[in-house]
């Protein structure tokens, strides 16, 4: 290998670690399953109206997502799809047993508010379609890390979208007065928690073009000065 084939080697991996990279932390911001995929939408406009059912739906789509699919990740391959979707979807109700038990003493009265989309979780879009789809086609390592920041995608929504709605409908975060001098109501029922994800969803999506257009300029300034 020449001196200059050495040079080039690092310019080739680099796009390919820059993928890598962007494929384990995106589901944080780069591609989040709830603002870019629509992803698990119905917890966050029907049950997020404030802080403490947040809490709740976090814990119980962290642990059931995350043991769900990395117990999943040791089914045979050879199985056929159709199998293995009902494999997945008995390990992750084993999975919600625990879980639940668990939510009925930290959370009680935010999981019988929570009602059915509690147990949702246990056969969400994560663990059902994207098992095959995208985690199971990584190496363990890096499966892992992706999983973790697809759940934390969620979670950060979750969150963000519980704190603005309880304050603005209630006048309170986690239940603690706060000054809000106007409140409007209509946040705390579900069509305003669907009106609320739509706004998250255009802003995270402007950001991202916008994003996505300042690289691709810098990028070509780049090409131009190294020609």
């Amino acid at each position: 290998m020449t001196k200059k084939q050495r040079k080039k080697l690092p310019e080739r991996r680099l796009p390919e670690m820059n993928e890598r990279r962007n494929s384990v932390f995106g589901g944080i911001l780069g591609d989040n399953i709830v603002l870019s995929g629509l992803m698990v939408i119905s917890p966050v406009i029907i049950c997020g109206d404030n802080v403490r059912n947040a809490e709740a739906l976090i814990y119980a789509f962290t642990a059931i997502t995350f043991f769900s699919v990395m117990i999943a990740s040791f089914v045979p391959k050879s199985i056929p799809y159709t199998l293995k979707v009902v494999i997945y979807a008995i390990i992750s109700s084993l999975v919600y047993i625990p879980v639940r038990l668990a939510a009925e003493e930290y959370y009680p009265e935010a999981i019988t508010r929570i009602g059915i989309y509690f147990p949702l979780l246990a056969v969400n879009s994560l663990i059902v379609f994207q098992t095959e789809a995208r985690f199971f086609r990584m190496k363990k390592l890096r499966m892992m890390f992706t999983l973790i920041f697809c759940i934390l995608g969620f979670d950060a929504v979750m969150l963000l979208t519980a704190v603005i709605r309880e304050l603005l409908a209630y006048g309170t975060i986690n239940s603690r007065m706060a000054d809000a001098d106007t409140l409007i109501s209509g946040l705390s029922q579900p069509f305003g928690g669907f009106i609320m994800l739509g706004l998250m969803c255009g802003a995270y999506r402007w950001i991202r073009s916008a994003a996505r257009r300042e690289k691709d300029s810098s990028r070509s300034v780049t090409d131009v000065s190294g020609k």
